[in-house]
């Protein structure tokens, strides 16, 4: 009988081509080695997984989802089979440090009670530059990865961020099944945001840590200002932020949600990328307010305040804008 593992890694799989075997071929390496390995595989049609070699992972299985079912069905397909008390989100264009596992077990025994935590993503390619150091969120809905493109030397120490990026993402497996895994309605992007505030509704927080590093290609899929990406990334942040944000933030920060969807549009006017905006947003707000209906029923039975949830909040936009870490010191006690 297969010891039980503490952790399980979940790789999802969508064409990756060599990058996933040199996802494997990572947690091969690690120094902490009570982990299950999971593939989820989105109907791949390039050689991925033909040429797959698992021989050296202890436990491992592959499921197949026979389309391409986006990254939130494919992980919580994966949830639903994992066995390990966490789940731990390896993008299969990334690349894990040997001791990458160890540390996020240090850092569980660390944390009692924490049941989020963010991995330092630095770039694969662009040596010396960060990918993320813990995403981050405005009050006004708009998340993004904090450090993204800037020097290591700007990687924050230990502390608070608002949410994992699910890149390498890592969730108390309990915690992450009892708000319902990722919203599927996203298919992918802004799904780790999204559950990152569902579990702050319920007094939930998120640690970054540094010392727990990948390295990530960061578009490597599906290209990170492609059409797919951005359509995809402007309808859900339109989701995120009707879904989750009690009445007390949410009308107060309506206003600025418009204006800075507006700026967006008139910045990339007459440019391919301000018709993906206008596409994605226009999708967003054809559902918007019956997604926010759906939420009622979490947001008014949410176990923290709101002006919890504003302080775990960005408000200043000139930090997003600059794609500032967002990292708060741990608090005491």
């Amino acid at each position: 009988m297969l010891e039980t593992p503490f952790f399980s890694v979940i790789i999802v799989n969508y064409n990756s081509g060599a990058y996933l075997q040199g996802a494997v071929d990572s947690l091969v390496e690690q120094s902490f080695s009570s982990f299950e390995l999971l593939i989820v595989d989105n109907a791949s049609a390039d050689h991925s997984m033909t040429t797959l070699d698992l021989s050296n992972v202890d436990q491992a299985q592959v499921i197949m989802m026979g389309e391409n079912a986006g990254f939130a069905r494919a992980n919580n397909a994966a949830a639903a089979r994992a066995r390990g008390e966490w789940l731990v989100l390896l993008n299969a264009d990334a690349v894990a440090s040997p001791n990458w596992l160890e540390e996020l077990k240090a850092a569980i025994s660390r944390h009692p009670g924490v049941k989020m935590f963010a991995s330092a993503q630095l770039r694969m390619e662009e040596v010396g530059l960060i990918d993320g150091a813990g995403d981050a969120c405005t009050a006004y809905g708009y998340p993004w990865r904090g450090g993204y493109m800037q020097s290591v030397e700007n990687i924050p120490e230990e502390g608070e961020c608002f949410s994992p990026c699910g890149a390498s993402a890592v969730y108390e497996k309990a915690a992450y099944l009892r708000v319902g895994g990722f919203d599927e309605r996203f298919f992918c992007y802004v799904e780790d945001t999204d559950i990152a505030y569902r579990l702050r509704l319920y007094g939930e927080t998120c640690v970054f840590l540094p010392s727990a590093v990948i390295t990530h290609k960061g578009g490597g899929l599906s290209g990170e200002e492609s059409e797919f990406s951005v359509v995809h990334g402007s309808r859900n942040r339109v989701w995120c932020y009707f879904g989750n944000t009690p009445s007390l933030l949410f009308w107060p920060t309506l206003p600025m949600h418009i204006l800075l969807t507006l700026y967006l549009l008139i910045f990339h006017f007459g440019r391919p990328y301000g018709g993906y905006v206008w596409k994605g947003a226009s999708e967003g707000w054809g559902r918007a307010w019956a997604i926010r209906r759906e939420g009622k029923a979490r947001r008014v039975n949410r176990s923290v305040s709101s002006l919890t949830l504003a302080g775990a909040l960005t408000w200043n936009i000139f930090k997003m804008s600059a794609r500032r870490p967002d990292v708060r010191p741990l608090k005491k006690g």
